[in-house]
């Protein structure tokens, strides 16, 4: 892609709305622009970025046996009433009317959906257990949208539902999708913990949460220094546990020590039992010929707010510094005197095409701008490695390696594969 050609509107300040470092540094970077209070548009640069951690989701989705659908964002009231949740939403549930009056809203969720579509269409217990999901726009009316798509109104998110025929069964999908989180966030290369959380509006008998550590993150969990434990301080604050006086306190598991983090949360699984399946009749023929109902696992993920946790956690004074798996683009060739100098365009061109050949995702920079622009602008939107032609290819047809951690290498341009290898590590 010419960097020329892209739709990229950096900015060299954030706007004051923007109070944390992703939401700054999205806006900063071309990757978002506002619509309205807690909806944006993405833009080519963090559309690429959205788009692959959508395709790691849905990878690790697909690899523990769950099948996707696509359900209507649109949803009829008639649903909503059956569990009670018409009302018991609030004002986050937006409601809206057709032509004729009708009643609908705009889905936060899927559970009375998926739960018509199963009951429906499952007739035993021969057909269990099913892991159905989806990757779709929610939208949920939050009284103050803020931190940029962290917490935004419309947002994506990945939701699974899972339908067992019994407890033990369901104990299993949910161990399953537990792991199936731990590969996502693994092949995110992001620092997280699993916390004990509240199952809140979703409701259920157990859930927990997946939480990235960052200094912004809206959620305050206690973690063990040695061990896996970790819990959501709202629950501790529910059973009247002062969090002050955990700190350095031995962890609950007798593992280490309990310390006070940060943590955005970006996923959350709930074992819901039988609570929508018993309101919304959703029954299954067991072995002996009988109607038994349905027990539910939920399992949602955020996919637009793994971008902004990721760069929450990944960044630096020049801007993103993306885990490899989510960066944009792989390599930047910055081109000096690319307007200018024949040699410097056709070398850039040949060696973004050789790049392409390799399998990498290339940006070249072809703008008129001089060494210090376009750099600050590669650094800000993150690319992992950036090869300079300018003046050394002239007089030795050598190229600069840099990557965005910092390390720089000066080599023949005909040693482009065995550099490579070198950055692959970095």
């Amino acid at each position: 892609m010419l960097l020329s050609k892209l739709l990229l509107p950096t900015l060299k300040e954030a706007p004051q709305e923007a109070e944390v470092i992703s939401h700054k540094l999205m806006l900063r970077a071309g990757m978002i622009r506002k619509v309205a209070s807690g909806i944006y548009t993405w833009l080519p640069l963090g559309l690429k970025v959205l788009r692959k951690i959508e395709n790691i989701v849905r990878e690790e989705m697909n690899a523990s046996g769950a099948q996707e659908v696509l359900m209507p964002m649109v949803q009829p009231k008639e649903l909503w009433e059956e569990t009670n949740r018409w009302e018991k939403m609030g004002p986050e549930l937006l409601r809206i009317q057709d032509r004729h009056q009708r009643d609908f809203c705009l889905g936060p969720t899927h559970e009375e959906v998926i739960t018509d579509l199963i009951r429906t269409n499952v007739r035993s217990y021969k057909e269990l257990p099913l892991n159905i999901y989806q990757i779709q726009t929610k939208f949920r009316d939050e009284i103050r949208p803020r931190y940029g798509v962290m917490r935004g109104r419309e947002f994506l998110m990945k939701d699974a539902y899972s339908f067992n025929a019994d407890e033990a069964c369901l104990q299993d999908t949910y161990l399953t999708m537990r792991n199936t989180y731990k590969k996502i966030l693994e092949r995110l290369d992001l620092d997280y913990k699993i916390v004990a959380a509240d199952s809140g509006a979703i409701g259920g008998d157990a859930s927990e949460e997946f939480h990235v550590l960052a200094e912004n993150g809206e959620d305050t969990i206690a973690i063990s220094d040695s061990s896996e434990f970790a819990i959501n301080t709202e629950v501790l604050l529910k059973e009247g546990e002062d969090i002050s006086s955990l700190e350095g306190k031995p962890s609950p598991d007798g593992n280490g020590t309990i310390q006070i983090k940060k943590g955005i949360e970006v996923g959350h699984i709930f074992q819901l039992g039988k609570i929508y399946a018993e309101s919304m009749k959703a029954n299954v023929l067991n072995k002996e010929g009988r109607a038994s109902t349905l027990h539910m696992g939920c399992y949602g993920i955020g996919v637009s707010r793994l971008v902004a946790a990721a760069i929450e956690q990944n960044n630096d004074e020049k801007g993103i510094v993306w885990p490899h798996s989510i960066a944009p683009y792989d390599i930047n060739i910055v081109a000096i005197g690319y307007d200018k100098n024949e040699q410097i365009a056709e070398a850039s061109h040949e060696l973004y095409e050789q790049l392409t050949g390799m399998g990498y995702e290339v940006l070249l920079d072809d703008r008129k701008d001089g060494y210090g622009t376009k750099m600050k602008d590669s650094e800000l939107i993150g690319i992992p490695l950036n090869i300079i032609i300018g003046k050394q290819f002239i007089e030795n047809k050598e190229i600069e390696l840099k990557s965005r951690a910092g390390e720089s290498s000066i080599n023949p341009i005909s040693d482009i594969e065995t550099v490579l290898d070198f950055f692959k590590d970095k």
